[in-house]
């Protein structure tokens, strides 16, 4: 079952990569990010952090 999860997981890694915006590219300022960025950022993180389990 977790490798399952995993796939699924690198797959949205590869979907985030193609279609949300890189805001460390685009050297955004946390303190000014507004909460949409805010919300795209955590759910980077939040796939990066399940693919790499």
């Amino acid at each position: 079952m977790g490798t399952i999860k995993k796939r699924v997981f690198k797959f949205l890694a590869r979907i985030n990569k193609q279609v949300l915006p890189s805001y460390s590219k685009k050297r955004l300022d946390l303190t000014q990010a507004t909460k949409f960025q805010m919300l795209v950022i955590a759910w980077k993180w939040y796939v990066t952090r399940n693919t790499l389990d």
